[in-house]
C-alpha cells in the first residue's frame, strides 16, 4: 500500500506500482468503440502508461494535453491515457481539445487499477487511481515508475519520456 495525498490530506493506493525492470501485467481496458485493448494491441511500441483518476478534473486534462504534444514528436510510442471515465466521456474531452496524439482508455470494467497498485482504496477518490506514469519498452518491460505524491501535482514528464531514450 502507498501513501499518496489529496490536497495534503492523506490517502492510500491498494498496493505498489510494478517495479522497473518487470514485465508489465496485461490489462484489458476499454476504448472509444467499447473494444478491448491490451497490452498485445501495441506491440514493439514504447508506451506510456498516462494514469490519471478523470479527464474531467484540471490536472487529469493538463497532463493529458502535455503528453498529446510531446508524443507527436516521438517515434514507435504510444500513450495510453488511463482513467475511470466511460470511454464516451473521454472521447468527448479528446474530441473537443484536439488530441489525437493519445490513446484514451478507461479502466471501468478491468482489474487495471488493482493489478497497476494505483487503486485508490480511501477517501473521497476511493475506487478511482492515483496519479502515476509508467514508461514501458517495445518488451512491455517497466522502464520507468512514477507514483505522484501530491495527486493535484503534475508528473514528471520529461524523465518519463526520457526512460523511453
Amino acid at each position: 500500500m502507498a501513501k499518496i495525498t489529496l490536497k495534503g490530506n492523506p490517502i492510500n493506493t491498494c498496493g505498489d506500482l510494478p517495479p522497473a525492470g518487470s514485465p508489465a501485467p496485461d490489462f484489458r481496458l476499454v476504448d472509444g468503440k467499447l473494444a478491448d485493448v491490451s497490452l498485445k494491441d501495441f506491440p514493439g511500441k514504447r508506451k506510456i502508461l498516462s494514469i490519471v483518476p478523470s479527464l474531467d478534473t484540471p490536472t487529469c486534462a493538463t497532463s493529458t494535453r502535455k503528453f498529446n504534444q510531446k508524443a507527436s514528436q516521438m517515434q514507435n510510442t504510444v500513450v495510453l491515457v488511463i482513467s475511470a471515465d466511460l470511454p464516451f466521456a473521454q472521447g468527448r474531452f479528446c474530441g473537443a481539445e484536439g488530441l489525437n496524439d493519445v490513446i484514451p482508455l478507461s479502466s471501468f470494467r478491468s482489474s487495471f487499477a488493482r493489478d497497476y497498485g494505483v487503486e485508490v482504496v480511501d477517501g473521497v477518490l476511493k475506487g478511482l487511481t492515483a496519479r502515476a506514469i509508467v514508461a514501458l519498452g517495445p518488451d512491455d518491460r517497466v522502464l520507468y515508475t512514477q507514483l505522484v505524491n501530491e495527486i493535484a501535482d503534475e508528473p514528471d514528464y520529461e524523465r518519463a519520456l526520457a526512460a523511453l531514450e
